[in-house]
């Protein structure tokens, strides 16, 4: 279960013909209360889709009574008419659900530059509606149809649920398999809870596991334009959360989530862990763990199961980061292959054929850490990108 899981919420996912594969396509899902708890975090790129600008103006009050999303299109750069096309698809839902459009959050995803079918996405609503008027959308099966629907270059759906023994429930869904770079969001992530908190309390909590998980997840350093990460709380449990209780939970539940959207990188071979010790901040922490997980260098060689850790700290000197280029010491897969920027074990002794890969940089210029997480790059990386538009 991942939406549905907690109380006061369905789900639904339909197949609205906005996909050239005929495939599930439009999602909706709905907090039916009695909370209209809501917290978002959106991308930072300055280049923004139409519901990306829709949704930051129904945040501002921080009452969301629906999320619409869409796959088979991002309605980024479509000028007026996308954004119409958002709107309209905000009227669609609050008319069949008989809420107000102003409380209905659109995400789209997909291509970029293409105007998205109207009358298709408008049918894609009316019959979503429909199912959410059944007793089957609080099900898993209605969780997983969203979850499926919001998918682009997935081969799997991403689904999380975390139980507190508090007695209240916070579940997700994520899409999301490139263009994974930190900028807040990250992809397209559904969250829903049924705790008892406001929405102050729920924006604290989901930026605080965005900062520790998913701004921490940097596939192939490319920002979308269009990523939103929508945490929606019920209050249906009657159970008022721990603010602390609950900000673990659902930093657990986003790294769950986080993993799984690794796992599902376009075109990867291995799931690669950068972690940087004893840094004197945890932003210089961050911003080294960073750098390596952008090095083109560093991810081809992990490709060929190379342990070329010397590609390591030409990406760590790259940085403004506080440390001495001499004293800095390099681990791959457990095996101390560098100390104070000497040779140690011989590289031959590293396994890079299992699918995770663990790299750990000790600065010893702190006492910080910080852990970022990517993938390699591959030939299937190439070749499923630069066929994505056809």
């Amino acid at each position: 279960m991942s939406v549905t899981a907690a109380a006061g919420f369905a789900a639904a996912g339909v197949t609205a013909g906005l996909k050239k594969s005929g495939g599930l396509d439009l999602a909706i899902v709905e907090n039916v209360g009695p909370l209209t708890s809501c917290a978002t975090v959106f991308t930072t790129n300055r280049c923004q889709a139409n519901p990306v600008i829709w949704s930051q103006q129904v945040m501002k009050d921080g009452v969301v009574r629906a999320i619409v999303l869409n796959s088979g299109g991002a309605n980024c750069y479509t000028g007026s008419m996308g954004f119409q096309t958002t709107h309209a698809t905000a009227e669609a839902v609050a008319t069949e659900l008989d809420i107000s459009a102003v409380d209905v959050v659109v995400c789209s995803t997909g291509l970029i530059g293409e105007q998205l079918n109207l009358d298709l996405v408008k049918a894609g609503v009316f019959d979503a509606a429909r199912a959410l008027k059944t007793d089957a959308a609080t099900s898993p099966e209605a969780g997983l149809l969203a979850a499926q629907a919001i998918m682009t270059t997935d081969t799997t759906p991403k689904q999380a649920v975390v139980v507190s023994p508090s007695g209240w429930t916070v579940g997700g869904m994520a899409k999301g398999a490139g263009m994974l770079a930190p900028g807040l969001a990250t992809m397209l992530v559904v969250l829903t809870t049924d705790a008892v908190l406001n929405s102050a309390q729920l924006d604290a909590a989901l930026r605080e596991a965005t900062r520790l998980t998913f701004d921490r997840l940097d596939s192939d350093g490319c920002m979308s334009t269009n990523d939103t990460v929508s945490l929606l709380g019920s209050g249906a449990s009657g159970v008022e959360a721990d603010v602390a209780e609950f900000t673990a939970a659902l930093i657990a539940l986003c790294q769950d989530l986080t993993l799984q959207l690794q796992g599902d990188a376009e075109g990867s071979a291995h799931d690669v862990a950068i972690e940087v010790r004893n840094a004197d901040t945890e932003a210089d922490a961050v911003t080294v763990a960073r750098a390596v997980s952008r090095s083109a260098l560093f991810k081809t060689a992990i490709y060929g199961n190379d342990p070329n850790w010397g590609r390591v700290l030409a990406a760590v000197g790259t940085t403004a980061a506080v440390f001495d280029p001499y004293g800095i010491d390099v681990a791959i897969n457990d095996v101390q292959v560098c100390t104070a920027g000497e040779p140690d074990q011989p590289r031959e002794l590293v396994d890079l054929t299992p699918r995770a890969v663990s790299v750990v940089i000790d600065l010893h210029a702190g006492s910080h850490s910080a852990t970022v997480w990517t993938n390699d790059l591959t030939q299937e990386y190439v070749e499923e990108n630069s066929a994505y538009s056809s």
